[in-house]
């Protein structure tokens, strides 16, 4: 075999196929040293490694500008003497029978040299680092990630001179998904629903995630032995302007009292939300404290209403948190409407103000149902007045405008009671017009309330006001469900 030394005898370059010119020593194109340029094999194929390594003692400058190495006759070495400044890569493996290709190596597994041929400081630490941020070695390598060696194809190993460096863009908090589960928070906090993580601030937003916190009031529940309620703010209202309240007390004589109070808040007042849920105590209060001094359910019932009408009035004497939100607009007295009723030895008791309703559904199907209460509305007096017939009246725009109302700017307040003593048992359905809208009469809202309602008060609760955002949801949702059982002595006539 005949070596060249003579880059004038070439036409192109061995390396990169550059066309030379004459007197070339050098690649032009890959800085291929021409002196170095094997000599035409003819049908002689010397193999080269797969990886690009150069045989041992091969041509520094070929391995160094990433040219071919030369290859003796039958794939020996070139005997040519490599500077010691030169970097010595390592010999590929030789391929076996079964034709395994030979162990690539990757950047963190050598050691880089500058142009001299001097050992970069933390080379394996640093040339060898991909985009994950990972010293040397193929990324997501446990073994190279923890410190450790790295095997070479030869079985050698090399030592880091750095550990690692972690990940440069950590992210700022962790992901609650992956977290394990947080310590009980102190009692009284409050902790985020979205993230689970963060508590939350008095204005109701995260102080971690930002998320804002859904309001206490947006949805309600609650039952009691015989009674149970469900309020929610529906599918078009920001907040839940309603307000329930249900308890249950013993009469003089120890037999059970069971109360429910309903309160729709007036939209178009001032603070309807805080009118509505300062009502519903207040005459739950009232009623609680005259019912076991044997006051009568339907007096106690009027005085309730008296009550919640004196708390709503107390609301417009604060004008400075009325003015909270924003001051520039009008003020009026907050308002709200309410509707309740107490079953207590035999009796069911009804009590109302505005268009709240109370319906009575009976457990035999078969026997009809009846609205217990008439609204304080314009439809009604429009009805009661002869002038239209129902349908006409409630299909008018101005049909659901209230005519009476807890506020410190009604009318004239007139609590309506009344007692009846059913001969059968059934529910007690007390509920706002966001319920009754979809249901308005009162074959329709027996058609809507479940079959085992007596046994199951809060289950029908739900299916009611499942039933009213099933609809649309328009306005707020709440309903109570009282179931009624006769008295063990019997029953008179309704």
């Amino acid at each position: 075999m005949r070596q060249v030394t003579d880059g004038a005898e070439m036409s192109s370059c061995p390396s990169c196929e550059e066309p030379l010119e004459s007197g070339d020593l050098f690649c032009g194109a890959c800085g291929f040293d021409l002196s170095a340029a094997p000599a035409p094999a003819g049908t002689d194929h010397p193999t080269i490694a797969i990886n690009g390594a150069a045989a041992q003692g091969g041509s520094p400058s070929a391995a160094a500008q990433g040219g071919a190495p030369a290859a003796a006759p039958g794939g020996g070495p070139q005997a040519s003497a490599a500077p010691e400044s030169a970097v010595q890569w390592p010999q590929a493996a030789e391929l076996d029978s079964t034709d395994t290709p030979a162990p690539v190596l990757h950047p963190g597994q050598l050691r880089g040299t500058d142009s001299s041929g001097t050992e970069l400081s933390g080379s394996t630490g640093g040339a060898g680092r991909d985009l994950t941020g990972a010293a040397g070695g193929p990324a997501g390598s446990d073994q190279e990630q923890a410190g450790g060696h790295a095997p070479e194809p030869d079985g050698g190993a090399v030592r880091y001179d750095h550990p690692p460096q972690p990940d440069e863009y950590a992210l700022q908090a962790p992901d609650p998904r992956t977290q394990p589960p947080a310590a009980t928070p102190p009692a009284g906090t409050k902790v985020c629903v979205a993230c689970r993580t963060g508590t939350v601030d008095q204005d109701g937003y995260c102080e971690h995630c930002g998320h804002a916190q859904p309001r206490e009031r947006d949805h309600m529940e609650r039952e009691l032995d015989h009674v149970a309620a469900v309020s929610d703010r529906g599918l078009r209202h920001h907040r839940n302007e309603d307000a329930f309240a249900v308890s249950t007390t013993a009469l003089p004589d120890g037999s059970p009292a069971v109360v429910a109070i309903v309160c729709d808040g007036v939209s178009s007042a001032t603070r309807p939300d805080e009118a509505s849920a300062a009502a519903s105590q207040a005459a739950n209060e009232s009623l609680l404290a005259s019912l076991p001094r044997g006051t009568h359910p339907q007096q106690a019932m009027h005085d309730a209403i008296i009550a919640a009408f004196d708390a709503v009035n107390s609301l417009a004497q604060e004008p400075a948190r009325a003015r909270e939100h924003d001051p520039h607009r009008h003020q009026n007295a907050p308002a709200c409407t309410i509707v309740g009723s107490v079953i207590a030895g035999g009796l069911l008791v009804v009590g109302w103000v505005g268009d709240s309703r109370v319906y009575w559904v009976p457990e035999d199907r078969t026997a009809p149902s009846a609205r217990l209460t008439e609204d304080d509305s314009w439809a009604a007096q429009m009805v009661a007045a002869g002038l239209m017939n129902e349908e006409e009246a409630y299909a008018d725009e101005r049909a659901h405008a209230i005519t009476g109302w807890l506020g410190a700017d009604a009318y004239e307040l007139e609590p309506h009671t009344a007692s009846f003593k059913p001969d059968r048992a059934g529910v007690v359905v007390v509920c706002t017009d966001g319920l009754w809208n979809y249901a308005e009469g009162a074959a329709e809202m027996a058609a809507v309330v479940p079959a085992d309602a007596s046994e199951r008060p809060l289950h029908c609760a739900q299916v009611l006001v499942g039933h009213a955002l099933d609809g649309g949801g328009h306005d707020n949702v709440t309903v109570a469900v009282l179931p009624f059982s006769l008295a063990p002595q019997g029953a008179g006539s309704a």
